[in-house]
């Protein structure tokens, strides 16, 4: 069985890597004690903490984190009408941070993390969920308000993020193996058997052709999650037990052409080579669906660093992942997204960028209207999405005129 580490504050430090080029952006609603996990590996860094919900709750950070926090009243006051771009009440928030961050990398992660004790009492939640759920099933009761209940109770319906071990049982540093994955070269034109050719004790197969070699620059290190996997609603159902307990030690370039679903609960990305498109949609508040702002991000992305030769990598490193989530209330926020996702991935496969789009903001303003044209007429929501594509570019250049150097006032702290 894989659990999480316990005893992070033992952690060996490491001379930081890109301790002056990286921001950690953190979407919150909550006090962020889970940061005390996470302390040797995060506390070198500079925090971006995107407070969603209330701005007038008071968010607590331990001490000795060096962090700028903005709320929604933050948000409107610095893009004025362009705010209505970031989503409220959902954790696609968290691109405000992306967007005024200075420094050429971007680290996020939730903020739903825990120590073993909370996630003993999120089992008992979730068994006692999944019991109640049977029986009433037997009883041919309306599950679904009913079997909402304990979850509700606890007030956890999102994901939990914790440590990881590695099988030497190490607590792994994520953010450190993000970094070595963004700093070296991706090979999306031409699959290598051996995984990431550039990890040490890696090397190009035989056959692998030397004038790719080189590679290309990464943009995107996706990493992935011991315990409980990433699953929609209908999955969850149906597999309530299934467990990920498989540690593979490996890293792989995602190949042209390819898409694939962008999990934002344990990203980095090179902001200066491919930020503008890290816009994670309308969701939450006012729309007709959630849990795909990190997926439709994904797919923007990816079609993007397809058109400028850029690399995308997924495997390593692990975050351990334990969910309270319950299936019930994300099958409601996912019910449209499942059926529109047989149009959106279509789309997103299709879709082919002129080549006078020469950087990103261009290929995300075409993209946008690519949107409008052809998704529009599956939903009017996404016409609507296609517009805030336009204001997020707009409201991005607005916040970071090209070649200057300037910087927006740090939200109240």
């Amino acid at each position: 069985m894989v659990e999480p580490a316990t005893d992070t504050v033992a952690a060996t430090r490491v001379v930081p890597l890109l301790k002056d080029e990286l921001d950690i952006v953190i979407p919150t609603i909550r006090n962020l004690d889970f940061l005390e996990m996470w302390r040797p590996f995060f506390e070198p860094y500079h925090l971006i903490i995107v407070q969603d919900g209330d701005p007038s709750k008071v968010i607590k950070v331990p001490e000795g984190f060096d962090y700028e926090l903005y709320n929604r009243n933050d948000i409107n006051r610095i893009l004025g009408p362009k705010a209505s771009c970031i989503s409220f009440k959902d954790s696609a928030c968290r691109c405000f941070g992306y967007m005024v961050s200075k420094k050429k990398y971007i680290f996020t992660i939730d903020d739903d993390c825990f120590t073993d004790l909370i996630c003993c009492v999120i089992w008992v939640c979730l068994i006692l969920d999944l019991f109640v759920f049977s029986v009433l099933i037997n009883l041919q009761v309306n599950s679904v308000n009913v079997a909402c209940f304990f979850c509700k109770a606890c007030q956890w319906d999102s994901f939990n993020k914790i440590v990881a071990k590695d099988p030497s049982g190490k607590a792994i540093n994520a953010l450190e193996q993000h970094i070595k994955n963004i700093l070296s070269p991706s090979t999306p034109f031409f699959f290598n058997t051996l995984y990431d050719p550039y990890r040490d004790g890696a090397d190009f197969v035989r056959g692998y052709p030397f004038s790719l070699r080189e590679g290309v620059p990464t943009a995107v290190s996706h990493g992935l999650w011991l315990n409980i996997p990433d699953y929609d609603a209908p999955t969850q159902l149906v597999k309530p037990l299934e467990r990920n307990t498989r540690y593979v030690d490996a890293v792989l370039t995602i190949p042209k052409g390819t898409l694939f679903p962008m999990c934002g609960m344990n990203l980095c990305f090179d902001r200066d080579l491919i930020g503008p498109a890290m816009y994670f949609g309308l969701m939450g508040d006012g729309q007709p669906i959630g849990r795909y702002d990190d997926m439709w991000a994904g797919w923007c992305t990816k079609v993007i660093c397809d058109h400028l030769g850029l690399g995308v990598k997924t495997g390593l490193p692990y975050i351990y992942h334990s969910k309270a989530s319950n299936p019930f209330v994300n099958l409601k926020k996912e019910y449209k997204g499942i059926f529109w996702q047989e149009e959106i991935i279509p789309f997103f496969q299709a879709a082919t960028l002129p080549k006078d789009c020469t950087s990103v903001q261009k290929c995300y303003i075409e993209l946008s209207k690519q949107v409008k044209e052809k998704l529009g007429k599956v939903d009017p929501y996404f016409d609507k999405l296609a517009d805030a594509m336009v204001t997020w570019i707009e409201a991005w250049d607005e916040l970071n005129p090209s070649g200057s150097s300037a910087k927006v006032s740090n939200g109240k702290a």
